[in-house]
């Protein structure tokens, strides 16, 4: 899953990202809620991230980032919360009671106002030849539903690449760990 999302999503000249959760500090022990393939939305340890994290150098390949705006950030941590347990999205579609890792993110982080911070953009499943991947056809048939192309939605390249964020640190950076 992770190559396809890089394929239809990335960019051979920058760090390409193919999952984001939420950071989340609660008493001293460091852990994201997010929402994944084995488990649905979570709360994992951080720990636990970086063990599965792809590797640069041997080390992690994990970046950090922080809104630049932070006011209403109490309120998102709350609606992410309530996301807990819900299964992850296959279909990748948005309002279907399923959720995907950047679906959770863009769902729950908003403006005071309610406005979502994020926009939502034409999805794509095609690599840059424009092709559709083996992964994706194979996906999609087995669901007996259409490719979503086009479709609204998010994914954590274009997420990543928002000016909302700031990169706060390269964790694959400390050859120390």
């Amino acid at each position: 899953m992770s190559e396809a999302i890089r394929s239809a999503t990335g960019s051979a000249r920058e760090l390409s990202y193919t999952h984001v959760g939420i950071a989340v500090v609660n008493g001293g022990v460091d852990s994201a809620l997010e929402a994944t393939s084995e488990g649905g939305v979570r709360m994992t340890t951080l720990e636990e991230i970086l063990e599965r994290a792809a590797r640069i150098d041997g080390a992690p390949a994990v970046t950090a980032a922080r809104l630049r705006d932070t006011s209403g950030l109490a309120a998102s941590l709350g609606r992410a919360r309530q996301h807990l347990g819900e299964p992850y999205d296959y279909s990748y579609r948005p309002d279907n009671g399923k959720m995907y890792c950047s679906e959770l993110v863009w769902e729950s982080y908003r403006r005071p106002s309610g406005e979502r911070i994020f926009p939502a953009r034409p999805m794509n499943f095609r690599d840059e030849q424009g092709e559709l991947p083996r992964y994706w056809r194979e996906l999609y048939e087995r669901l007996g539903e259409e490719v979503p192309e086009g479709v609204p939605g998010t994914n954590p390249n274009e997420m990543a690449r928002d000016s909302a964020l700031r990169i706060t640190g390269h964790f694959f950076r400390f050859r120390d760990r």
